[in-house]
C-alpha cells in the first residue's frame, strides 16, 4: 500500500497540514521540521501524487520542443546531441520533455498555438530562429516563457544562447587562405535562417580580408542534410574545376560533399579541402576525419533547458543573452598538399 501523508503525519505527531507544507517547502516551517519531515518521509518510502502537486502549483512541470524538421531529418545527429542535453537537464530537474517535429509554416505555428492556449507545457524552447521569426513574436505576445537557441532580426529583447557563426566561419576561411587556397566555394544553409546570415557574412569578411573577391557564382544554397550536400558537390566540382576548397555551412552537407568528391576520384585534403560547422560525432570518423568549427551541442542543449526552468520559475536569468565563442577543429580534410602551397 502506498504511503501517504497521513502515514507521515501519524508518525511524527505534526498534522497533515504541517507534513504537506514541509514536504512543498514553505517558509513558514522551520528548516529543521522541513528536514526531519523530508527524511521521515524517504525513510518511510513516500512517493507524491505528481498529478495532485501539479494541480497545486498550477504547472505542467513539462517543457516543450518543438523540432522544425520532417522526415528522415530527425535523424540529424546535430538534433540528436541538442535534444539529449535538454533531455538529461529536464531530467535531473524533475522535469518532462514534450518533443514534437513539424515542418516550417502553418502547421508549426498551430502546435505552438494548441500548446499555449491549452497549457501543455510550461515553457517552450526554440532553436533554428529565422530572420523574422513568427514564433519569437507570437510567444512574446502571449507573454509565454521561452528561450531561444539563436537570434533573430525581431527587433524584440527576448532570452536566448547563440553561438557567434560569423566568427567561426571567418575562422574557418582564413584558415584555408593560410594554406593558399584563392577559389573558395560555399554552401550556404537556407537563407531564411538567422546563423546562415551570420555565416555568410564570416565567409565574405575573410574573403575581402584577404583581398580576394567575392564571386556569387561560387555560393551555394543547400538544405542542411546529407543528400543536399552531395547533390552541390557534384555540381562544383563538375562545373568549376579551378576551385580547390568547399567550406560547407553544417557537418552533414561537409560529409555529402565528401562522398561526391570521392566518387569523382579526387582525394580529400590533396586536391580538394572540404570543411563543415558545428563538430557532430561523424566529423571526427569521416574518412579523412573532418575540418570544422565546434559549438558545443549537448552542453548547449543543457544550458538553455536551464535558462528555460529559470524562466518558468521566475527566477532571475545571470545572463539572458550569451553568446559562445566556437572553436576552429583543423582535421585532415583541410591538410596542405604534398609539395607545399600548391594552390597559388
Amino acid at each position: 500500500m502506498a504511503i501517504t501523508q497521513q502515514d507521515i503525519a501519524n508518525k511524527l505527531g505534526i498534522s497533515v497540514a504541517t507534513v504537506s507544507r514541509a514536504l512543498g517547502g514553505y517558509s513558514d516551517i522551520a528548516k529543521s521540521t522541513q528536514e526531519h519531515v523530508k527524511k521521515t518521509a524517504q525513510e518511510m518510502g513516500y512517493r507524491p501524487n505528481v498529478i495532485a502537486r501539479r494541480l497545486q502549483k498550477q504547472q505542467t512541470d513539462t517543457i516543450g520542443f518543438i523540432i522544425p524538421t520532417h522526415g528522415p531529418r530527425f535523424s540529424d545527429p546535430y538534433f540528436t546531441e541538442l535534444l539529449t542535453g535538454i533531455g538529461n537537464e529536464a531530467a535531473e530537474q524533475d522535469y518532462d520533455l514534450l518533443v514534437s517535429t513539424r515542418a516550417a509554416g502553418s502547421g508549426e505555428m498551430k502546435i505552438y498555438q494548441r500548446m499555449v492556449s491549452e497549457q501543455r507545457v510550461d515553457g517552450l524552447l526554440i532553436v533554428r530562429t529565422r530572420q523574422d521569426d513568427q514564433r519569437i513574436r507570437y510567444l512574446i505576445k502571449e507573454n509565454f516563457p521561452f528561450v531561444a537557441f539563436g537570434r533573430s532580426d525581431t527587433n524584440a529583447n527576448y532570452p536566448y544562447l547563440d553561438v557567434d557563426s560569423q566568427s567561426g566561419i571567418y575562422q574557418i576561411t582564413q584558415h584555408l587562405i593560410d594554406l593558399g587556397h584563392k577559389k573558395l566555394a560555399y554552401i550556404s544553409a537556407p537563407k531564411q535562417l538567422q546563423f546562415a546570415h551570420h555565416r555568410l557574412t564570416g565567409y565574405k569578411q575573410a574573403l575581402l580580408a584577404n583581398n580576394i573577391p567575392v564571386d556569387t557564382d561560387l555560393i551555394f544554397c543547400g538544405e542542411l542534410t546529407e543528400s543536399s550536400g552531395y547533390k552541390l558537390g557534384l555540381k562544383i566540382l563538375t562545373k568549376y574545376n579551378d576551385v580547390t576548397a568547399i567550406i560547407a555551412s553544417n557537418d552533414l552537407m561537409a560529409l555529402g560533399t565528401m562522398k561526391a568528391t570521392r566518387e569523382l576520384g579526387y582525394e580529400i585534403g590533396e586536391d580538394i579541402a572540404i570543411t563543415g560547422f558545428d563538430d557532430v560525432p561523424l566529423a571526427t570518423h569521416a574518412h579523412p576525419p573532418l575540418t570544422t568549427v565546434r559549438q558545443p551541442i549537448y552542453e548547449i542543449g543543457r544550458q538553455i533547458c536551464r535558462m528555460l526552468l529559470q524562466t518558468v520559475n521566475n527566477t532571475p536569468l545571470e545572463n539572458d543573452q550569451v553568446l559562445l565563442k566556437p572553436e576552429l577543429i583543423i582535421r585532415e580534410s583541410s591538410k596542405l598538399s604534398k609539395g607545399g602551397d600548391a594552390y597559388s
